[in-house]
């Protein structure tokens, strides 16, 4: 799972035997630790891919009413 980590830590913290990332840095972490710290309010996810939109279009070749 990709994060972004949104809260900086005190110096000397680790995250998997690392230095801890600094706010705003991107990481790739285990999917189940990703929405842990997620939870915990020091990540969020990023998300790669853009969402699908949902508004409907109207078919080529016809005006609106």
């Amino acid at each position: 799972m990709k994060i972004r980590i949104t809260q900086q830590m005190p110096e000397g913290a680790q995250l998997n035997g690392e230095p801890w990332p600094a706010e705003g840095d991107e990481t790739e972490v285990p999917t189940a630790q990703g929405a842990h710290l997620v939870a915990s309010g020091v990540a969020e996810e990023v998300v790669d891919e853009p969402r699908p939109s949902r508004r409907k279009t109207q078919p080529k070749g016809e005006a609106d009413a």
